[in-house]
Parts: structure tokens; C-alpha cells; sequence
């Protein structure tokens, strides 16, 4: 068995993958207090951040195929957490009343994951994980 272990800890897919899980899973948790997945409150979040930002731009800054940020801005619009409002071919996307007042507990769900993700591997580690971990997917996306 010690030679599966080595082969699987030895494999960035398989550690990639497993590291998405837990932190997934952490993230549910504590997106709870929002109704939302933390896909969808990471939306609403850029959108009140950039009121009237373009589903493309969404798409490019959430690394996400247009037809997912499509179904994203769909099952929001129906929450009624943002608008959409086409201009030609284009869509932008706008902060609703509602929208505006759950970012307080987005916020709040963002604030715990990174406190308990914290007290597990230490602020310093995450912060460097995170900005090594964007560094490896920036340079992979580019090939």
C-alpha cells in the first residue's frame, strides 16, 4: 500500500483534486449563512463590486465557460440577486437591492473560511499556497 500512497502523493492531479474537495467542502459549510454555493456568492460578490460588469468579463475573471457563467447569472437573476441587461450582443450584469445586502454575509462566509482554513495550516502557508497555487494555474492555462 505504501507504493499506491507514494504514487498518489507524488501526483499533482490526484493532490490538486483532493485539496478541491476538502476545501470545497469547508467552503459549503461556511457559504451556508448565504443560501448560496460559494460559485454563486463569489458572482453576486464581483458583481457588487463592478456593478455593470459584462458577462464576459465574469467569465474571463472566474476562469468559467460563457455557458456556465450563463447558468450562474440565470439562477441568480431568478433570486433576484442581480439583473441582466443586454445591449446588443453584449449583457451586463448589475447589483440588485437584494444582491447589496447579502454581501455582509458574504463577507462574513469569506472571513470564516479563511479563519478556519488559518488555524489549520497558519495564515503565512495559505496566503503563500494560494498566490503559488495562481502562479502554477496561470502558467498551465497558458500552454
Amino acid at each position: 500500500m505504501a507504493e499506491v500512497d507514494k504514487l498518489l502523493c507524488d501526483c499533482l492531479y490526484f493532490t490538486a483534486n483532493r485539496l478541491s474537495r476538502v476545501i470545497g467542502k469547508m467552503a459549503e459549510e461556511e457559504f451556508l449563512i448565504t443560501g448560496l454555493s460559494p460559485n454563486y456568492a463569489l458572482l453576486v460578490n464581483i458583481v457588487n463590486d463592478h456593478d455593470g460588469i459584462s458577462q464576459k468579463e465574469i467569465g474571463q475573471s472566474l476562469h468559467m465557460k460563457p455557458s456556465t457563467i450563463t447558468r450562474f447569472i440565470d439562477k441568480l437573476e431568478s433570486k433576484k440577486l442581480v439583473e441582466r441587461r443586454s445591449e446588443g450582443k453584449n449583457s451586463f450584469i448589475f447589483s440588485t437591492k437584494e444582491g447589496k445586502e447579502l454581501q455582509k454575509d458574504i463577507d462574513k462566509a469569506w472571513q470564516s473560511l479563511h479563519d478556519r482554513y488559518s488555524k489549520i495550516i497558519g495564515c503565512e502557508e495559505g496566503e503563500e499556497l494560494t498566490l503559488k497555487l495562481n502562479m502554477v494555474g496561470n502558467a498551465l492555462e497558458n500552454i
